[in-house]
């Protein structure tokens, strides 16, 4: 082992020791970095000379790439987001929502589940923010389906499973950095936004048949009430009523970015400000709300942003010390074709879910191994869906697994860990299996942005 390649592995290695010894994350990348950097420092410069030339233009080169990421265009758009899916959490489109569709399909067997799912995909297209839609789906639907006699693991499985959309159907802050990450035109966030809509798509569509065929399957599972609401035209205008301005918001944002009359940044402008109208058209716009929300857009964009630089610094020493190198022969060194080095891919991040938040992933694994994909020949527009799904079920994936500990935190009385374990993970199968059929198909990922896009 050279000691590039040493020196590469003791960086991982020392990150993940201090991730598993609960050092927060953004610290951990930065420290590792630097601390990388001073022993760089002394080794490379006595055994190697002509690489310390290299390394230390890398290092020399860091405080231009960390005020890249603060004046990038395209970064402004995440707080954007951010703030319009925290202002659309406040606004009450999501209690109306649930009330006027209980009406029309709670007299099936598992109806509320399916409200939920219906819910939680216009969320998703909303807000794009997971903790917002776990907590938000939670406290709306638990109480009532334990009354309504819901099984608990189904309940607490479909409330907790849904909310993780928001990370993949857009506009979704996840891909905002993945095509800032990747860097180029095939996969820029218009395309990636495109990309996501079948698949997100077909994914509450698969929970909604997973709910229906296991409430037929197992009639005690999720029992439809024995008193039935009548339905009649008014239940129906009700549902229009609640669907149709977070529809009308979710097309001006991505309609916008679709037709290219506004750049991704207007557009979460465009939705920030359609967020605002649309909580003081329900009466929810107040000066606490609006402090609120402010508030929790810069703490959120913080956290992101921290990372964001730490990963920098992290990723700067990483290829000084030839990092690059080192990812891209043991990939290619694989007795595998592209196929099957993709696949071990997907299996590494899946397994890095575990541990890590897509955050991480995206911003240290995602530049390691897409330039080894793309000069493959792998078209970066598929390759990139299937990551993001695959990051998806990191929110599902104990111990780290992020949306267990926000539903845990609405969880009503009766409802322990082993039950949202129990639930989420035929959820985390169907995620797996949409995967697989992403993998398999490509232009369920592909054919959308070619038929908007073209060969632009």
């Amino acid at each position: 082992m050279g000691l590039e390649q040493f020196l590469v592995l003791a960086m991982f290695a020392s990150f993940m020791g201090l991730l598993l010894a609960g050092f927060p994350v953004a610290w951990s990348l930065a420290g590792i970095g630097f601390l990388f950097a001073l022993i760089g420092h002394g080794l490379v410069e006595f055994f190697d000379a002509d690489l310390w030339f290299s390394w230390a233009g890398t290092i020399g080169a860091l405080d231009r790439r960390i005020y890249g990421i603060v004046a990038n265009e395209l970064m402004v758009a995440l707080p954007l987001f951010i703030f319009m899916g925290i202002m659309l959490d406040r606004s009450g489109i999501a209690e109306r929502l649930v009330s006027s569709l209980v009406r029309v399909l709670g007299g099936l067997r598992g109806g509320y589940a399916i409200t939920v799912v219906i819910v939680g995909v216009l969320l998703a297209a909303s807000t794009g923010i997971v903790g917002a839609s776990v907590v938000l789906l939670g406290m709306l639907s638990l109480g009532p389906m334990m009354r309504a006699k819901y099984d608990k693991c189904l309940a607490v499985g479909t409330a907790c499973s849904v909310g993780t959309l928001g990370i993949l159907v857009p506009p979704s802050i996840m891909l905002v950095l993945m095509a800032d990450r990747l860097g180029t035109p095939e996969a820029s966030v218009g395309r990636l936004f495109m990309a996501a809509l079948v698949p997100g798509v077909m994914l509450g569509l698969m929970y909604i048949a997973y709910i229906l065929i296991a409430a037929y399957l197992k009639k005690d599972l999720a029992p439809a009430p024995e008193d039935r609401e009548r339905l009649d035209a008014a239940a129906f205008l009700g549902v229009a009523k609640a669907v149709l301005p977070p529809l009308a918001l979710i097309l001006a944002v991505l309609g916008s970015i679709f037709t290219g009359f506004a750049t991704t940044t207007e557009a979460s402008a465009v939705g920030a400000l359609g967020a605002m109208l649309l909580a003081l058209a329900n009466r929810r716009l107040t000066l606490h709300t609006l402090r609120e929300a402010l508030y929790q857009t810069s703490r959120t964009t913080a956290f992101i942003f921290a990372i964001f630089i730490g990963a920098t610094v992290f990723a700067a020493v990483l290829r000084g010390l030839g990092g690059d190198d080192v990812v891209r022969l043991a990939l290619t060194g694989l007795p595998f074709d592209e196929t099957g080095i993709v696949l071990t891919i997907l299996l590494v991040v899946f397994l890095l879910g575990f541990f890590l938040d897509w955050v991480e992933i995206t911003l240290i694994i995602l530049p390691l191994v897409a330039p080894v994909v793309m000069s493959l020949g792998v078209d970066p527009l598929w390759f990139a869906m299937l990551f993001a799904i695959c990051l998806q079920t990191s929110f599902l994936t104990p111990p780290v697994g992020f949306a267990l500990f926000y539903i845990k935190g609405v969880c009503p009385p009766g409802i322990t860990t082993r039950h949202i374990y129990l639930g989420v993970a035929p959820f985390v199968a169907i995620q797996l299996l949409g995967l697989l059929l992403v993998f398999l198909y490509a232009p369920l990922a592909t054919w959308l942005p070619s038929e908007i896009y073209g060969g632009q």
